[in-house]
């Protein structure tokens, strides 16, 4: 029986050894050579499970102890090379590994490591792909299989990445050069592989190492079998190097490009200018976007964002994963009326003020309605009676708050004009969260309704821009049905669940951006969270030390005992001195962070001061502040919370 071709991340049908299948171990290094996060494919690899490698230094998976780590010169974001590691049954493994240097909006500077782990191979392949690839595709070639892992690629295409056939085989073309393009033309891909029909797509990507971006036309075909079924794609990029108006470096740069827009060069070279233009907000747009997600233990989580086709140009959507105090996430996807520069240099101040007002832990509703009066003063302040159209400032903006709680399993939600969410239970049936709409952003004097539901652990929560639904071949019920169909589909990573929602719901560059950001719930369980209600007595403060230490001890956690205590106290002596009754303490150990709550009836807010010489008080929130990696204040409609967070990475 001819086997169907399979998605990436899951064995064809009639594998008989488990297991078997290729895949790519990963793991995330601080610029400090401490692991920060550890995959399963690392974790098969090497036999460690995530507990034993997190929060250590990187340099102890050496096989031999003393050996310096590779290394990287200053500057470098990008290294390749075999290492030697050690199993964690002793044995010697030497592992082919690539590392991609990020860097976050916030500074912080991490190592993605990957690397290709081959399974068994089903049947001689290198003779009849020689004879594919050379035959029906020229220039620079790639040739990736079923599973659109690379299998071959020539000396242009090896020339053009900086690395060798072996650096990559194995790896998948968004592991090889990480980049939204990667991203769009690996979906392209798959369609080819669905379908069988050849795609084309341009792009203007910079060779490695150059500043220079290049136009590229890169065209991906199928390559069959002597019985017609398409075994794998050949990708084939021509290099329309000389083409007019391929842009420079300098013209990505957005301060010459909104000051100095070159109106000499754009009269004569009009198509040019509106390259220029459409690659400076793409630039803006990519800057503007989430780079990696944060790491959090409250959902696992995968995102796809592709820019609109055609002459409308690059719109305003965007998505963003924000992480809360008491272990919870918020999870936010929105949409600026509009396209072009403007469209997402408005996406960018309203991302930057969701991202503020969730600091704050501000209700989803509460958060809409101050977003919504931000809109209103933005538009007023931009008023330019000569240009109309360009002075919306976000007004009719959509956008969907969700806001998630692992130890309750409860999401609280609400929209401004925005798409509900799509929800799939792990029983497999799937549904739209009832959420009251709400107008969008900026009209002002209506109110937002917040919904609150409880999910069972394995929901997946699907939230989407209406790009992805507003495809020309269907109409908005077909859509739905058709997004529930791949939602509902068993996936072995959530990634695959994107890409499937993509392939089926997108058969040509959307008309509109398409932002997706899909979600998989889990739960704090109850033997990593106690709660202990405490009497407004300040002789209750010594038994509130005691419980703590005896539950990080039953944690095994009594390293980060004394930082721990000194945190409780200090915050149930506030509560006693302060507050009001009844008082509650609450202690959460969510991976590597320690999560210490004191709440209290009382609605006012402690403010840190700085004690004099002869206060007897007034240090304590600034001993807290000290101690914890991060600390605040969350309002209930009753009292407060206040939380810090204290990092157990090292112990």
């Amino acid at each position: 029986m001819a086997q169907l071709p399979t998605f990436p991340g899951e064995r064809p049908q009639g594998t008989s050894a488990p297991g078997g299948a290729a895949y790519t171990a990963t793991a995330t290094i601080g610029d400090d050579g401490v692991v920060t996060d550890w995959g399963e494919g690392a974790a098969r690899l090497l036999g460690y499970a995530s507990s034993e490698v997190v929060g250590r230094p990187a340099a102890r998976l050496l096989a031999e102890e003393g050996v310096p780590a590779p290394g990287i010169t200053p500057g470098q974001d990008r290294w390749s090379g075999t290492v030697a590691l050690r199993h964690r049954d002793g044995r010697r493994v030497e592992v082919p590994l690539l590392a991609h240097r990020w860097t976050s909006t916030g500074g912080t500077v991490k190592w993605s490591v990957v690397s290709a782990v081959a399974g068994p191979a089903d049947a001689p392949w290198d003779a009849p792909l020689n004879e594919w690839a050379f035959a029906q595709s020229p220039c620079f070639l790639a040739v990736f299989d079923a599973d659109l892992r690379l299998l071959r690629a020539n000396t242009g295409m090896q020339h053009m990445l900086s690395l060798t056939e072996d650096q990559m085989r194995g790896l998948r073309l968004p592991e090889i050069a990480p980049d939204p393009v990667s991203d769009e033309t690996e979906r392209r891909m798959r369609l080819v592989v669905e379908t069988g029909e050849s795609q084309r797509l341009t792009a203007f990507v910079p060779p490695t190492g150059e500043d220079r971006e290049q136009a590229w036309e890169t065209s991906l075909a199928p390559l069959r079998d002597r019985d017609g079924r398409v075994r794998a794609v050949c990708l084939a990029a021509h290099d329309r190097g000389g083409a007019e108006g391929a842009p420079h470096h300098e013209h990505l740069r957005l301060a010459q490009e909104l000051t100095a827009p070159a109106q000499d060069a754009a009269e004569a070279h009009p198509h040019g200018r509106e390259q220029r233009e459409h690659t400076t907000t793409m630039t803006l747009q990519r800057s503007l976007l989430p780079h990696t997600l944060p790491e959090q233990g409250a959902l696992e989580i995968a995102s796809r964002y592709l820019p609109a086709g055609g002459e409308a140009g690059v719109g305003g959507d965007w998505f963003d994963v924000i992480p809360l105090s008491g272990a919870r996430v918020a999870l936010v996807v929105g949409d600026v009326v509009g396209h072009g520069i403007r469209a997402s240099a408005t996406m960018g101040r309203l991302r930057t003020a969701v991202r503020t007002l969730a600091d704050v832990d501000l209700p989803p509703d509460e958060l809409l309605t101050h977003l919504d009066d931000l809109i209103i003063h933005l538009s007023a302040d931009e008023a330019d009676p000569e240009v109309p159209e360009e002075s919306a400032g976000g007004i009719g903006t959509t956008c969907l708050y969700v806001v998630y709680d692992p130890v309750t399993r409860r999401c609280t939600v609400a929209r401004a004009g925005h798409p509900p969410p799509a929800v799939v239970s792990p029983e497999g049936s799937v549904y739209l969260l009832d959420v009251p709409a709400g107008p969008p952003l900026g009209l002002g004097g209506l109110p937002f309704e917040t919904v609150e539901v409880e999910l069972p652990e394995g929901s997946l929560l699907a939230l989407y821009t209406d790009g992805l639904l507003q495809a020309r071949e269907h109409d908005l019920d077909e859509a739905l049905d058709t997004l529930f169909g791949a939602l509902t589909r068993p996936a072995s990573t959530l990634d695959t669940v994107c890409d499937r929602v993509l392939t089926a719901l997108l058969t040509h560059r959307p008309d509109d951006d398409v932002a997706l950001l899909i979600a998989r719930t889990r739960a704090l369980h109850a033997d990593k969270v106690v709660v202990w209600d405490l009497p407004s007595d300040p002789s209750v403060v010594a038994d509130a030390r005691r419980y703590t230490t005896e539950q990080l001890t039953a944690w095994e956690l009594d390293e980060a005992s004394f930082v721990a205590e000194l945190v409780v106290s200090e915050l149930v002596t506030n509560a006693i001195r302060y507050g009001r009754p009844p008082i509650q303490l609450r202690l959460i150990h969510e991976n590597n962070t320690l999560i210490c709550e004191v709440s209290d009836a009382s609605s006012t807010a402690p403010h840190m001061r700085r004690a004099r010489t002869f206060d007897e008080g007034g240090r304590g929130l600034l001993l807290v502040a000290q101690l914890a990696q991060r600390w605040g204040t969350r309002h209930a409609p009753t009292g407060k919370t206040i939380w810090a967070e204290q990092s157990l990475v090292g112990f």
